[in-house]
């Protein structure tokens, strides 16, 4: 077969393959949190025909000949480049700045900072908070929000230790977040340290109409987060094995990146840009398909002599 053909071959897959991402990118411009991907190409192996070889005085040097094979997928890198922060209301936050939220489908584990890569945490920049019937901060999705409680529900003055579940408290006077009976909060919502408090409705007037923290939400750090590997559903995955480098895990503001309350980050898909390199590999699919034709009849020719 010719190695035209070949050539051509690989470049059609690597051109298809370029579109899928470009297609992927397309669609997600209106998915909160989604992050476009850019799919670069690389050369394919190479057949040596003549060798480079050094000149001499009795003979000049010669450079090397070599045929190649095509293209192939050179990488497909995440622009992890915050987006425009879009106002939706509600107990909704937005990471302002690097970060994410740590989410997890057990309420039971209490994990270490340290330990965060040992377990399947699932990462996400879209903070759709809400909080369900047993009192639990849960996410769009309705896994656990992880984060840190707070040393008295009524008067904090520490959130940290271990990543736990975040909860609505069971009393009022202390830091009991243990028991099926949470208490009933109105007025809900997050501030831009990731603090989430509400109003006590009790029958009790003691405790009607206080105000009490349920925690703090975790902004969790990686030291390279394109090494973090998509899971679907805005969720992100890392794994001691991955590129993602060193993990933290620590509360909003300060030297960690804040929250823009009531706002949900858009997708950072530049349309502009998807359509242009669109246009620019649906030619290069054009073109490499062309090089398959003009071999297939140059084989053709050769049979025609044959004949």
């Amino acid at each position: 077969m010719l190695r035209a053909m070949d050539s051509a071959v690989s470049g059609l897959r690597a051109h298809q393959n370029k579109l899928d991402v470009i297609g992927n990118n397309i669609a997600n411009v209106n998915t909160f949190g989604f992050k476009s991907q850019s799919y670069s190409f690389k050369e394919a192996m190479y057949q040596t025909s003549t060798t480079s070889t050094k000149g001499s005085e009795n003979a000049g040097g010669v450079n090397a000949a070599q045929y190649g094979y095509g293209s192939m997928m050179g990488s497909i890198s995440t622009d992890m480049g915050a987006s425009t922060p879009t106002y939706v209301g509600g107990l909704n936050a937005s990471v302002d700045g690097e970060g994410f939220f740590i989410t997890f489908p057990k309420s039971t584990e209490t994990v270490a900072v340290a330990d965060m890569k040992k377990t399947d945490f699932d990462y996400t920049r879209v903070g759709q908070f809400n909080i369900d019937g047993n009192g639990y901060l849960t996410d769009a999705n309705g896994n656990f929000v992880y984060g840190f409680r707070p040393d008295n529900v009524a008067a904090p003055t520490k959130f940290d230790g271990a990543l736990v579940a975040i909860k609505v408290p069971t009393d009022v006077d202390g830091a009991s977040f243990d028991g099926n009976d949470s208490l009933q909060l109105t007025d809900v919502k997050i501030n831009s340290l990731g603090e989430i408090s509400g109003t006590v409705k009790s029958t009790d007037k003691d405790k009607d109409g206080k105000t009490v923290s349920i925690g703090k939400v975790a902004i969790a750090t990686f030291q390279n987060p394109e090494g973090l590997s998509k899971k679907g559903s805005f969720y992100y995955g890392a794994a001691e094995s991955d590129n993602s480098g060193n993990a933290s895990a620590t509360i909003p503001g300060g030297s960690t990146s804040s929250l823009m309350t009531g706002y949900l980050e858009a997708s950072n898909v530049d349309l502009a840009k998807e359509f242009s390199d669109m246009i620019t590999t649906q030619r290069g699919f054009q073109a490499n398909s062309k090089i398959i034709t003009v071999s297939d009849e140059i084989l053709s020719d050769l049979i025609n002599m044959k004949r």
